[in-house]
Order: C-alpha cells, then structure tokens, then sequence
C-alpha cells in the first residue's frame, strides 16, 4: 500500500513534535555529511542537466546531412530483410549519406520506407539523406534488368533475349552453358542445360552473373518440378523424368492448345508403345537448327541427328526446348485415347485435328494444304 503523506518514510505514530530538544543535538552532528551529500547531489544532477543539454542541442540541431544534391554515381544494393538502420549504414560507408543516423530520421519520416525493395538503386555520393529515401522507395529506380523467356523457348534464343535485355554478354552465357556443372542440374538433365531453364519473368541485377542467373533458371525448374511430383509422375507413364521434359519439350511445339497437350501426349505414348517412330517436325527442326517453319523438308527430314524422330525410334535424346508448367503437367498426366496421329489444321486458332488411321491422317493434312493456300500463317 502506498503511504499516504507521498514522502517515503514518513510513519504518523501520534507523538508530532516529542523529544524534540533531545534529538538537536544529534541532527546537528549530521549536518556536515548531510551538507556534502547534498553538494554530491547537485554536482551529479548538474551533470545530468548539462548531458541531457548537450543531448537535446544536437537533436534540435539535426543529425550530420549533407546539404545535397550530391555528385557522381554510386551503385547501392538493398539485401532482402536488410533493416533501414543496415542501409543507413552502408549508404554512409559509401558516402552517400553524411550519418546513418540522418537516413535513419528521414526514413521515419517517409511513410513508403518500410516499401523500399531489395535491389540496386543508382545513387550519388553526398546526397541530402532526405533526397536518398525519396529514390529509394520509388520502384522505378531500381537498377535492373526483367528478361521473359517464354515457354517452349530454345536454350540458343534465351541467351539472346537475355543478352538483349540485360548488361549480361552472348559471351558469358555461352560459357557458363559450357560449365554446365555450375548450374545445378538434376542427375537427370545428363548434363544438359536445355529443357532445364525455366521459361518465367526474371530480374536480373547489375551485379548478376551469367552463372547466377541460369543457376537461378535451374533452381526454379527444380522448385515447380518438386511441386508437381516429376520425378513420381513420370513413373506413372512408364517414363524417367528426364524423358517427361522431352516430352513436354515436343509438346510445346507440336500443339498451341492448353486442351490438346494432353492428347499429342498420349499420341506420343501410344507410337512409343507400339514402336512406331514419332515423325516428329519439331525435332527434326531442332536437328537442323531451324525455326518457325510450318514444314520440313525431305532433306531436312534425312538429317544425320540423334534427334530425327523420322529416322530414329523413341525419345530423342534431349529437350528441344524449355518446357512450362502446363506443358509439364500435360506429359505427366496424358488424356485417355487411341490417337496415333495429330496435325494442326488451323494455325490461328491452333485447331488440332486427332486421327487413329494413317487414311484419316492424311485427310487430314490435305486439310491443312488447304487452310495454308488462303492464309499468311503458314
């Protein structure tokens, strides 16, 4: 409970004011020590006033700031999580900022900083901190490169839409595609890269390697592989996952339809079931290092290649391409039917035309001699 008087030690016992005279003479004895204690006091609450004093100034004086705008060019990188008192640290071993403590205020008085994402961001030296959080909390500012790989894409043109889109040299990929060990590959690629880099949207940093940055297309294979159970799946259809990515790989060139992926699968099992060669274009294009052609030839077909499924049974013995998702998915889960044949009738639409007979097949075909004579797709 506390006292009610609001002074420590104070006890009412009734008796104010006795033995009064009796104790004078032992207060008088006190008074030195007391005198001193109370000098000890002061000196120390003095002391206090004049920190606290000297404490405030400089709060009211600000933290070291540089007046700005700054000069040169400074490249700063924000790790993921980095904390804004970690930025502010950096920012001021780069010299970008006079005090981590001056970012650090202008960051709490900024309602966006606690958006300011990872990346590299194009700065000068002895900016105003103020100046520095208004860059770094506008995505736009952010020094880096976003290349797409779409689906189906040839290891050979990823390289140059990477090229294209990011400070990262033909050079440098085309060497790191030599290491192949460097990547991360599955035991199943055989050390092959193609099939095996991911067709997504990727960011790429200033300071990104061509080595990171395929490794970073491998290691997102191997994320939505694991998703969808490769390795379990393709047992599934009597296949090693390996051998599912080619697959899917042929797919993406053999139909357009998300609807039709499905059954060119189970078309290509069917072939391979029964030992009939696979007859695919789209491998013997990839033999002959061509693209976007609707036909091959007969010299084109005759190819001397692992990959001419005219002249050689089963699986070629790699990817064609880079597979997406649905792609994938469809090699590992194949629609039900006795298909045997398939040819796209309608390049627009990418109508696909199913047949079980060689007799409707080529009906088929000459149905797509047609649709060509009248349309610029073909």
């Amino acid at each position: 409970m506390s006292d009610p008087t609001g002074v420590p030690g104070f006890h009412d016992d009734g008796h104010h004011g006795h033995h009064h005279h009796a104790h004078r003479a032992s207060r008088r004895r006190r008074s030195a020590p007391a005198i001193i204690a109370l000098v000890v006091v002061v000196l120390v609450l003095g002391g206090v006033v004049y920190a606290g004093g000297s404490w405030l100034k400089g709060r009211l004086a600000g933290d070291p700031d540089y007046p700005g705008p700054g000069t040169g060019q400074v490249s700063f990188t924000i790790a993921k999580d980095e904390s804004i008192r970690e930025m502010g640290n950096a920012l001021k071993q780069l010299d970008v900022v006079k005090s981590s403590d001056a970012f650090v205020s202008a960051a709490s008085h900024n309602a966006q900083a606690t958006g300011i994402q990872p990346g590299s961001y194009l700065l000068k030296k002895q900016m105003k901190a103020s100046d520095v959080v208004a860059v770094l909390v506008d995505p736009a500012n952010l020094d880096q490169s976003i290349v797409t790989i779409p689906e189906g894409t040839r290891t050979a043109t990823v390289i140059e839409l990477i090229a294209e889109h990011s400070k990262i040299s033909r050079a440098a990929l085309t060497k790191a595609l030599q290491q192949p060990g460097q990547l991360g590959l599955p035991s199943y690629a055989h050390g092959d890269p193609e099939g095996y880099l991911f067709p997504a949207t990727y960011t790429i940093s200033p300071k990104e390697t061509a080595t990171e940055l395929l490794r970073a297309m491998v290691t997102k294979f191997k994320q939505e592989a694991a998703a969808i159970d490769l390795v379990g799946a393709a047992k599934a259809v009597n296949l090693d996952p390996g051998q599912a990515v080619v697959v899917a790989s042929i797919l993406e060139y053999e139909a357009s339809r998300g609807t039709d992926y499905p059954k060119v699968a189970r078309a290509i099992y069917n072939r391979l079931r029964i030992g009939m060669a696979l007859q695919s274009d789209a491998t013997v294009s990839y033999a002959n290092g061509v693209t976007g052609q609707v036909w091959t030839t007969s010299a084109e077909r005759a190819v001397q290649s692992a990959y001419n499924t005219y002249t050689h049974k089963g699986l070629p013995p790699g990817a064609i391409g880079n597979p997406g998702l649905e792609t994938l998915k469809a090699a590992l889960h194949p629609a039900k039917g006795p298909w045997l044949y398939w040819v796209v009738v309608n390049l627009r639409t990418g109508e696909t035309v199913f047949s079980t007979t060689y007799a409707q097949h080529q009906a088929a075909t000459e149905q797509l001699k047609q649709y060509c004579k009248t349309s610029d797709a073909c």
